[in-house]
């Protein structure tokens, strides 16, 4: 797969995926009251990256960070396109062209390491969300929007294949 092909396929399918998380999580907040991340907080940690801080006791209480809102759902976006180019150059062009569900599936389900060895301890929730007051409950949201990410990858890669082949 050349690098423009790579390109013009990770792109929406980043996109689409992380936007069905996202109404995921607007459907669980409205329906069932359940508070999504506060992509300003990834910001702020983001932002204070520059000044070598990587992992903080708590987000929340650290040193707000100019534009940390529109950072964090850059970064959130930029992610998942970043992991829709790592899909595609795990699986190849010939899944690109032709997407299955099992491989995006299984990929977006592995993508749950990122929050929970990096971005939770990172914010001061511990790994896997060992100190946050019910850690438990926080792996299986965070399991099951990586499932849902999963799946969004899948339909944004046939949507694409189907809009590019």
């Amino acid at each position: 797969m050349s690098a423009y092909e790579l390109l013009i396929r990770a792109v929406p399918i980043g996109i689409g995926a992380t936007l069905l998380i996202d109404l995921w999580a607007l459907l669980l907040k409205r329906a069932l009251s359940i508070p999504s991340l506060n992509w300003a907080m990834v910001g702020r940690w983001i932002g204070h990256f520059r000044h070598g801080r990587f992992v903080h006791a708590s987000i929340a209480a650290a040193a707000p960070v100019r534009g940390e809102r529109a950072l964090g759902w850059i970064a959130h976006y930029a992610t998942g396109v970043v992991f829709a180019t790592l899909l595609l150059w795990l699986c190849g062009p010939q899944w690109a062209r032709d997407p299955r569900p099992l491989p995006a599936l299984l990929f977006g389900v592995a993508t749950v390491a990122f929050p929970f060895l990096l971005m939770q301890p990172g914010l001061g929730a511990g790994v896997a969300a060992s100190k946050t007051p019910e850690p438990n409950r926080a792996r299986l949201r965070s399991l099951i929007t990586h499932t849902v990410f999963g799946l969004g990858l899948y339909a944004a890669a046939w949507t694409t294949a189907a809009a590019l082949d």
